[in-house]
């Protein structure tokens, strides 16, 4: 029977199964941040319970710590006890931990496939919506409930239902300055924010090719703000490229290692449950007008008229009209960072953006790295001066300022531009207003101090001049 790779990594994770049961299904690798991960040790606790496996668990701190320089003081108290509550339990259980200053410190989703933890075929979940980023690799990575992240712990399996599988083909070639977190929010712009409700989404075609591996991690990232449990990509050789020599990649056994993930292809004439193709070809870049991902359009049309009360809740709390274009609209504030764009290549592009630029005087300009690993990559191809010298500012690594968690908020009544990957109402702070965007579009937004196409920037080969 063909098989598509969603299809084949399921199975091979079958613990048991049982005609009209949820599956027991095996877990390779649990990621553990503060603020989902407290009741959960609870649990272990309260039943006399060991950690299954403590070499199948990873935490950091990343939601709740501030960015700025003295990040080690934490003024908000609910805050500073998460962080410490995860301290405590991962000396109590023995998991491992990467805190402030290891080297590994940072977002969840940046620093698993970083260190070479993520890995073709595997199953990774997280107390997190966007564990999706790791489907990058041909894993099934999805986000759980806290109660379900007790379970993992303790017996390194959990109940599900097997979804549904869907098929998303992005045909084509992008163009200067046009980027894949422009091809995933045109996805959800075309299928809605329940779109994908209750499927796993394979991710193909020829524009899926010719990405970088953090562009795929973006892609997969965003999989969840269409109604997605998880999205994959198949591994390839740009996958097996990145992985090798990462630090908890296979090494001695790496030959065996890719034999097994060349198998997770899927196979011709396989069936989805759903099917849907993209052309990039003449794709702009896109940019979010209203309160949630579905509610975006390219950068040179104008918003909707939608004469819906969806639609009109939006403008209300966005302060815009319809038939208003999106371009020029004058903001406060710009971000780039985050599980979805805080990468560095996501930082090369704002770098090379703002080089011998200056960002608008009335704009504030956080850039977030990821993780510890990226500012420090950053700091050595000095990237951090040339984003400090615009006028923008290169922070400590944490989620920052995708959510409202942490010291880093948009004062109410405020416009933001944001490489984040939602926009709800008061996300990144009470009263506050976000665009989403890509980083090229954030950093060229910056610049002019409205929303503005980066396409000027780039020349015809895709290179920014």
């Amino acid at each position: 029977m063909k098989q598509n790779i969603i299809d084949k990594v399921w199975q091979s994770h079958i613990v048991k199964q049982n005609p009209g049961h949820p599956a027991i299904l095996a877990i390779d690798f649990c990621l553990v941040h503060e603020v989902t991960s407290a009741q959960a040790f609870d649990t272990l606790r309260e039943r006399n319970l060991p950690v299954f496996d403590t070499k199948s668990l990873l935490a950091t701190v990343d939601h709740s710590i501030p960015t700025r320089k003295n990040r080690h003081e934490i003024f908000d108290e609910m805050a500073k006890a998460q962080v410490q509550k995860l301290r405590d339990n991962t000396k109590e259980f023995n998991v491992p931990f990467y805190d402030m200053d290891s080297q590994h410190q940072g977002i969840v989703h940046v620093v698993g496939p970083e260190l070479g933890i993520t890995q073709p075929g595997m199953t990774i979940v997280c107390g997190d919506s966007h564990t999706a980023t790791h489907g990058a690799f041909g894993a099934i990575a999805f986000g759980i409930g806290t109660s379900t992240v007790g379970h993992v712990f303790a017996s390194g399996c959990l109940l599900m239902n097997k979804p549904k599988t869907m098929k998303v083909e992005f045909n084509g070639q992008f163009q200067a300055g046009v980027s894949a977190k422009d091809a995933v929010m045109k996805l959800i712009a075309t299928i809605g924010i329940g779109g994908a409700n209750g499927h796993i989404i394979e991710y193909t075609g020829s524009a899926i090719d010719s990405m970088s591996m953090e562009a795929r991690m973006t892609l997969c990232n965003m999989s969840i703000e269409c109604g997605a449990v998880a999205g994959l990509i198949a591994p390839d050789e740009t996958t097996y490229a990145y992985l090798k020599g990462k630090k908890y990649a296979p090494t001695d056994k790496w030959n065996d290692a890719l034999n097994y993930w060349n198998s997770l292809k899927s196979d011709e004439g396989c069936d989805y449950d759903k099917l849907i193709a993209i052309d990039v070809n003449k794709l702009n870049p896109m940019v979010s007008w209203g309160t949630n991902p579905q509610q975006a359009i390219e950068i040179n049309q104008n918003i909707p008229n939608n004469n819906d009360d969806m639609t009109t809740k939006a403008l209300d709390y966005v302060k815009l009209s319809l038939n208003q274009p999106i371009k020029d609209t004058k903001l406060d504030w710009a971000f780039v960072g985050s599980c979805t764009n805080g990468r560095i290549e996501d930082m090369r592009v704002t770098a090379a953006i703002l080089k011998g630029k200056k960002i608008a005087s009335h704009m504030t300009f956080y850039v977030v790295p990821g993780s510890e690993q990226v500012m420090a990559q950053a700091e050595k191809e000095g990237l951090i001066d040339i984003i400090n010298a615009s006028g923008a500012e290169f922070r400590m690594p944490g989620c920052s300022m995708c959510l409202g968690m942490n010291d880093d908020k948009v004062p109410p009544g405020s416009r933001c531009i944001s490489s984040t990957n939602r926009n709800f109402v008061g996300r990144q702070g009470t009263g506050s207003m976000t665009h989403l965007a890509s980083p090229a579009t954030v950093s060229a937004s910056a610049i002019a101090g409205k929303i503005a196409s980066p396409t000027e920037y780039f020349n015809t080969d895709g290179e920014i001049a």
